[in-house]
């Protein structure tokens, strides 16, 4: 299902520009786009078991350790 604009988090204008930073030279609305879907996937994800480290360790506040932790976590099959 399509998402819509206005649910969109990331803006297109920076992921053109990450995109470019890879020495492309040129991108399409939908690269950027699709881009923008795949990365808010995996950042939700990760948020999603940071909270559930901090929430382990009887914590409501979410740190930079746990959103690395995460990451590992994630990264790792």
């Amino acid at each position: 299902m399509p998402r819509e604009k206005a649910e969109r988090i990331i803006p297109l204008a920076p992921l053109d520009r990450l995109i470019r930073k890879a020495k492309v030279e040129r991108v399409s609305e939908k690269a950027a786009s699709e881009l923008g879907k795949i990365l808010e996937e995996i950042g939700l994800e990760i948020a999603r078991r940071a909270g559930e480290l901090s929430i382990h360790s009887k914590r409501k506040t979410v740190t930079s350790r746990d959103i690395q932790l995460a990451y590992n976590q994630w990264k790792r099959p």
